[in-house]
């Protein structure tokens, strides 16, 4: 029984120690646990709240360069339909000029057809004119010519014989 004894008084000679222990628990509680608890959750929700920050930063981001990227391809859907419209333009004013030289030429080219043809006609009918005058002169210088008689040979021909 005296092991009863030496158990109970080693109590009460801890009670002193396990309640300065626990006061100092609560003490370290009060004043050490708690505001760390509070300063970790304050720190994860800053964190979480800057991560979301993040997160809406990047996709907002992301938003503009979509947008920014949708209005370079339309200005540029833009500026190259503004240069097959001038292009086509360019086309049709060169087609145009085309088709008026093209018509020009053959307005020329009919002018100086009728112009020879003209003047075929003419020279025709003053050879026509000149021929029947050459033939009339030519009938009567034959007609009124003098029959051939002996001819005299030169000098040269009558030596050599």
């Amino acid at each position: 029984m005296e092991i009863f004894h030496q158990l109970g008084e080693l109590f009460l000679q801890a009670v002193p120690t396990v309640l300065i222990v626990f006061l100092f628990y609560l003490f370290m509680r009060g004043s050490f646990f708690g505001p760390m608890a509070r300063v970790l959750s304050e720190r994860r929700a800053r964190t979480e709240g800057a991560r979301r920050a993040a997160e809406s930063s990047h996709s907002a981001a992301q938003e503009r360069l979509r947008a920014y990227q949708d209005a370079t391809r339309k200005a540029r859907a833009g500026i190259y339909a503004e240069q097959e419209t001038a292009r086509r333009a360019i086309l049709e004013e060169r087609l145009a000029l085309v088709r008026e030289a093209h018509s020009r030429s053959s307005e020329e080219i009919r002018a100086a057809k009728e112009k020879i043809s003209a003047d075929l006609a003419t020279a025709r009918a003053e050879l026509e004119t000149i021929s029947q005058s050459l033939a009339g002169e030519i009938a009567r210088v034959i007609l009124e010519r003098r029959p051939p008689g002996p001819r005299p040979m030169p000098p040269a021909a009558s030596e050599a014989r």
